[in-house]
């Protein structure tokens, strides 16, 4: 087994190169979608989960959908894999660094070929063409803490992904905005300034907007609820400069207000893609300055040992109120919907602990209770996501050795065939 599997990781590692990069053929195999929900949540191991007493509403709803029960998050930090995520590829960034806002004139790593690791500068806005960073199969560069751990392991650790040529510098937003679709990236704790140079706020202070001067008084440090590095499209030129008004730090909002997520489903106005991410209270990472309910678990060891159950609890309310919001919302009933409820990345505990993480599908169609134990990863589910909208795979959710979802994201056995992409 462990030499078949050490040829398999080789033959996907030469599959996963260059000449496969950039956008490629809309991808079959799912159907049409109306409305994509994608629910991203922080920092646990798949069997953190699955079996933790403290995630009570997401263990009923890992059967009641569909579950991905062999899904690995790409690499680390976290950053890293929220751009996998929406734009198949980390575009030479493996760390959690901040953009560097507006800086027009930069070096992009995409153009530089030269990756930025834990300790470089602010990530000069991502746009162009160019060469992306390699995804090893162990990771002794970032989330390690010597002497305890040297070494996080990246996807299964068998399989690894060589950089790539000709990445280009957009995601998902980028091509529904081409496509004459709408999408918006929803943030917890986003400040009312909205997104523009907020790197971290607590829902009012951030900062940009310091509370140093309005209460004099004040002892506690600002509570990182609000983090940009769990905004991916924020790190992008085009979305930074909003030269087109579909694809512009507009299109981040925050839960509550007039515009906000809780809003447009009641209203069933709702963009054709919602990226929405929990603050680090609610999204199970926990901060060190927010009261006991979100400390950091005390332990990472990938195993449910350590964890603050306070904090897998309030993960586990929050993702139950989502999904019952996008259920109640109008736009649920109106076409075809799908709801991806998933974690980022492990806890990284130290090697041989492997990046797998949980993954749930919900449609508004279609089967349901599936248990899905096929191979899958973030490429993966940006190019199921990407078929299901009629977008072309982007980046290395074009890699042949990535396959699309149809098990979870399976159709209705009684749709018009006219209305599915066939195939693989």
């Amino acid at each position: 087994m462990i030499r078949k599997a050490a040829t398999l990781g080789l033959a996907f590692a030469l599959m996963a190169g260059p000449m496969f990069a950039n956008e490629g053929d809309v991808p079959k195999g799912v159907p049409r979608l109306d409305h994509v929900f994608v629910i991203m949540m922080e920092n646990h191991a798949y069997g953190q989960i699955i079996g933790n007493p403290d995630a009570p509403f997401t263990n009923k709803y890992a059967k009641s959908a569909n579950a991905a029960n062999n899904y690995f998050a790409v690499a680390h930090p976290s950053s890293t894999n929220y751009l996998e995520v929406v734009g198949g590829s980390n575009f030479g960034v493996l760390n959690d660094n901040s953009p560097d806002w507006h800086n027009t004139a930069c070096t992009t790593n995409l153009a530089s070929g030269i990756t930025s690791f834990e300790g470089a500068a602010n990530i000069c806005p991502i746009w162009g063409t160019g060469t992306d960073a390699a995804t090893p199969t162990f990771d002794f560069s970032n989330e390690t803490t010597p002497p305890s751990i040297t070494e996080v392991t990246n996807i299964d650790g068998i399989l690894s992904i060589p950089a790539a040529k000709n990445i280009s510098g957009k995601t998902i937003a980028d091509q529904l905005v081409a496509y004459g679709k709408s999408w918006k990236s929803y943030q917890e704790s986003l400040p009312p300034t909205g997104a523009d140079g907020v790197n971290n706020a607590d829902g009012f202070y951030s900062n940009v907007t310091p509370f140093l001067t309005p209460l004099p008084a004040e002892t506690q440090s600002l509570i990182n609820l609000y983090a940009v590095k769990h905004n991916p499209f924020a790190y992008f030129r085009s979305v930074q400069e909003g030269l087109n008004p579909e694809n512009s730090l507009m299109n981040t909002v925050g839960f509550e207000g007039s515009h906000g997520l809780f809003a447009d489903l009641a209203s069933g106005h709702v963009p054709d893609f919602s990226f929405i991410a929990p603050n680090q209270c609610n999204d199970q990472h926990g901060r060190g300055n927010a009261g006991p309910a979100c400390d950091f678990d005390p332990s990472s060891t990938g195993t449910q040992v350590g964890l603050n159950p306070a904090l897998i609890r309030i993960g586990d309310l929050t993702i139950q109120t989502l999904v019952k919001a996008i259920h109640s919302s109008p736009a649920w009933k109106d076409g075809r919907s799908a709801i991806v409820l998933l974690w980022d990345e492990n806890d990284y505990s130290a090697t041989p602990n492997v990046n797998q993480v949980l993954t749930v599908v919900e449609t508004n169609y279609g089967e349901r209770g599936v248990q899905s134990n096929r191979f899958y990863t973030h490429f993966s589910l940006l190019k199921s996501i990407e078929g299901g909208l009629g977008l072309p795979c982007l980046n290395h959710a074009c890699d042949s050795g990535v396959k699309v979802m149809s098990d979870l994201f399976s159709g209705d056995h009684h749709r018009d065939h006219d209305d599915d992409h066939d195939g693989n």
